[in-house]
């Protein structure tokens, strides 16, 4: 689910790093949203992330 369905961005891990420089496990997520997108003539619902909207709304 947690997947861009254009570009296949999807959650990475790393880590926190506090002052001391203690690793701590953490997860980068994406910024997925659900949009209405038209697909040969049909409105479907898609899950795209916020760099794929806006190219797609700069090519069209």
């Amino acid at each position: 689910m947690a997947k861009c369905e254009v570009c296949g961005k999807a959650t990475t891990f790393g880590h926190n790093r506090s002052f001391s420089l203690r690793a701590t496990n953490r997860s980068f997520r994406p910024n997925l949203q659900r949009v209405m997108v038209m697909v040969n003539g049909h409105k479907t619902h898609k899950v795209m992330c916020a760099k794929c909207i806006r190219t797609m709304v700069k090519s069209a």
